[in-house]
């Protein structure tokens, strides 16, 4: 059963304006590699989703916290949702876009800032960079 409040995404259009790690990041849940994104070392504009282009992150809440992934103390009100994940033997919450539906990466609450005290780590690969 499809959600009605988010976007309908052809699946298959999707796997042509992607690229295949994008596609397995964004709608299979997977993870790229630390240190692998170009996005880990920007720091203006606004972060993107590469599915919808809703804005998620400003670069005002962007940190660097030498996990590998671009990193955030807070995403955009109303741009993400949350979901359990307990997927490998973890309890985590994962991030995914709250127009899409895609799956961007995973909320810690040992973030460095005592605003929101969270770490929002995302796949670079999952966001566009908008300057």
């Amino acid at each position: 059963m499809t959600n009605p409040t988010k976007m309908q995404i052809n699946e298959d259009e999707l796997k042509q304006k992607l690229t295949p790690e994008q596609y397995k990041i964004l709608r299979e849940k997977g993870t790229e590699a630390p240190f692998s994104s170009p996005l880990l070392n920007a720091h203006d504009g606004m972060f993107a989703c590469a599915v919808c282009g809703q804005e998620l992150f400003s670069a005002d809440t962007k940190f660097d916290s030498g996990t590998g992934w671009p990193s955030f103390d807070q995403a955009i009100p109303g741009a993400v949702e949350f979901k359990a994940d307990k997927e490998y033997g973890m309890e985590r919450t994962e991030v995914i876009c709250s127009k899409c539906g895609s799956h961007l990466g995973h909320v810690f609450n040992d973030g460095p800032t005592d605003t929101t005290g969270k770490r929002f780590c995302i796949n670079g690969a999952c966001l566009i960079n908008k300057k």
